[in-house]
């Protein structure tokens, strides 16, 4: 099918950083959040960002207005029913999602495609709550959405060819590099990354080596762009944590289990870039 209009769930970091790529690939796109504090919030976002490209002359004034013309949003669920491919970006809670998921299933057009941007939760859940389970895959963004070049779209056992191929040619559309996972816990990056994150904050926890020294180590010693600790911030340790945990939930491998600093950093409102405090101080 060809994608003409877009709907996206949540218009927090992620969901607006995919509002707006969505919005200057060409797509009309209609941004829903649960009040009117929230969407002002990630519209501002949206345009301030459009506005700076401006500013360093990398964006022309009337590709903004051309931009900010096919964006808009909403707080009802029912103005999404039109779209013809919706990604939720809520709070990474299976609880939620699940009430979501039937939500769309009711309201979007029968054809309508619906994708999650989760980063780590079973899409087979979400789309065996549907009437259209393969009409339901993953496609997860990373943060930040407009700059990424990675997605990862996830297949689950119901998702049919005919999906898979147009979110990947929606992914190209957005000029982003798409790879295909299975729908198992952290798919392919967060497999793969949260041991090394966690492991980063054991050491920490430990007394092995101080958090610069253990950020700068990776920088110079692997040529990462951005040490463990750092990059922690930017994801956010409350994602990061959701994220381990899943992952856990699925395997039992230790490996994934979060570590008592981390959840002590959540309980108490360190999640990073976001709150102005993580493991440095952005204040």
């Amino acid at each position: 099918m060809t994608i003409r209009k877009v709907g996206v769930i949540g218009c927090g970091l992620m969901g607006s950083g995919i509002a707006q790529t969505c919005a200057q690939s060409g797509y009309e796109t209609i941004v829903r959040e649960v009040n009117q504090e929230l969407l002002d919030k990630g519209m501002t976002r949206i345009r301030g960002a459009w506005d700076m490209l401006v500013n360093k002359g990398k964006l022309t004034q009337g590709q903004r207005d051309e931009y900010n013309s096919r964006l808009r949003g909403t707080l009802n669920l029912e103005d999404l029913a039109d779209c013809d491919l919706v990604i939720e970006a809520v709070i990474e809670n299976m609880e939620e999602k699940l009430k979501l998921f039937p939500a769309l299933d009711r309201i979007v057009k029968p054809e309508g495609l619906l994708l999650s941007n989760t980063s780590s939760l079973s899409v087979t859940q979400m789309g065996a709550v549907t009437r259209r389970p393969a009409q339901v895959c993953g496609l997860h963004f990373f943060n930040p959405a407009p700059v990424m070049k990675l997605v990862e779209i996830v297949r689950t056992i119901s998702t049919s060819d005919e999906t898979i191929e147009t979110v990947r040619q929606f992914a190209l559309s957005l000029g982003k590099m798409p790879v295909i996972a299975k729908d198992t816990a952290g798919f392919i990056v967060n497999f793969l990354l949260i041991p090394y994150l966690l492991a980063a904050i054991r050491m920490l926890e430990n007394g092995q080596a101080t958090r610069d020294d253990i950020d700068t180590a990776m920088k110079l010693g692997c040529g990462y762009p951005m040490g463990p600790f750092t990059l922690l911030d930017y994801v956010g340790l409350d994602t990061t944590m959701w994220a381990a945990e899943a992952i856990y939930e699925e395997y039992k491998d230790p490996l994934y289990a979060p570590p008592p600093l981390l959840r002590r950093m959540v309980a108490s409102g360190m999640y990073g870039r976001k709150s102005g405090k993580g493991f440095y101080d952005y204040l």
